[in-house]
């Protein structure tokens, strides 16, 4: 977890997200505490009159800078969870409340994998639960590819939408000054050069995007949660499986935990046009990560640090895509 404190994050005391609640959706709570591990909204759990256990997510500040795909990103988070929600088998907290800039959901049992000291097979059966998850997130299915929302990067297949995807992260990079590891030309020529393997994507799916470890909640050997989903989109199913393994290539790891909960067998061999996408997804990912650090406050060793490990994961993408 950074230690960082983003612009994004509105500084709220208990007794403010008492009164959002109570003025938004007429929801008394009668206890609320920050909860910490993300690094845009600003997230507090809550104990409302009824008994009910719940989480509450509230959007940056007015006028605070955002990047192109955080527009709207907070109510997204609410459709995510009603998408996904219709799926049986994947956990996912009701909506109670929900606008533009606060969501109210169920509080879900169980921590994230990131504060469990796990044993390893416990850890590995967590991780089958997700991939059985991921698979049947994915059968919810949409009609248009990339983000929703009015101002937001889509397209009618996916190779348009991947690349308009990309093309708003790299007008983000220059509008913050960001340097990149490589030139920019360089990355759209391999999303272009590989066109066709992106183009193998017919169908939408719901993709959650962003399964690292702290997103992913689990309770006594049970996966009892995917959460942050606002940061969802309608794509290739293949990319959920860069943020379960995070700063590796899951392809190279036929065996993994993920890979036999989602296809039902180890090992897996992905083909070849899809490890071509799986480095074309891994290099968006690195660019986010890259480009979100000023937005973010990420100055100093804190920058320096994620860089360090970022960057070679870019490049070797790059560098066998070329």
């Amino acid at each position: 977890m950074s230690a960082v404190i983003s612009p994004t994050q509105r500084q709220l005391t208990a007794g403010a997200v008492a009164a959002l609640l109570r003025e938004r959706f007429g929801r008394i709570a009668v206890h609320c505490g920050p909860l910490s591990g993300g690094t845009f909204a600003a997230v507090w759990s809550a104990t409302l009159d009824d008994g009910t256990e719940a989480v509450v997510k509230i959007g940056p500040p007015p006028g605070v800078p955002l990047l192109r795909y955080e527009r709207g990103v907070i109510a997204a988070e609410a459709r995510y969870y009603r998408l996904a929600g219709a799926a049986p088998g994947v956990p996912v907290p009701p909506v109670l409340a929900a606008d533009e800039d606060l969501v109210l959901v169920g509080r879900l049992p169980g921590q994230p994998l990131t504060e469990l000291a796990q044993e390893p097979q416990a850890d590995a059966s967590v991780r089958r639960q997700l991939g059985t998850a991921l698979r049947r997130l994915h059968t919810v299915t949409g009609d248009r590819f990339g983000y929703d929302g009015a101002g937001r990067a889509s397209g009618a297949t996916w190779p348009e939408a991947f690349a308009a995807m990309t093309a708003d992260l790299l007008a983000d990079g220059r509008d913050w000054g960001v340097a990149l590891p490589v030139p920019e030309p360089e990355i759209i020529a391999a999303i272009q050069r590989h066109a066709g393997a992106l183009g193998e994507v017919r169908v939408p799916s719901l993709v959650h995007f962003d399964l690292w470890d702290g997103n992913v909640l689990t309770d006594g050997g049970r996966l009892t949660g995917l959460v942050d989903g606002e940061r969802y989109f309608w794509g290739d199913p293949l990319y959920d499986f860069v943020s379960p393994a995070i700063g590796r290539r899951i392809e190279d790891e036929p065996s993994h935990p993920v890979l036999e909960g989602y296809y039902g067998q180890v090992p897996h061999r992905l083909t070849d046009s899809q490890r071509v996408r799986l480095m074309l997804y891994r290099i968006q990912f690195c660019l986010l990560l890259l480009i979100e650090m000023p937005s973010r406050a990420m100055v100093g060793e804190t920058e320096r640090e994620r860089r360090e490990w970022v960057t070679p994961w870019l490049l070797t993408d790059l560098r066998e895509l070329s």
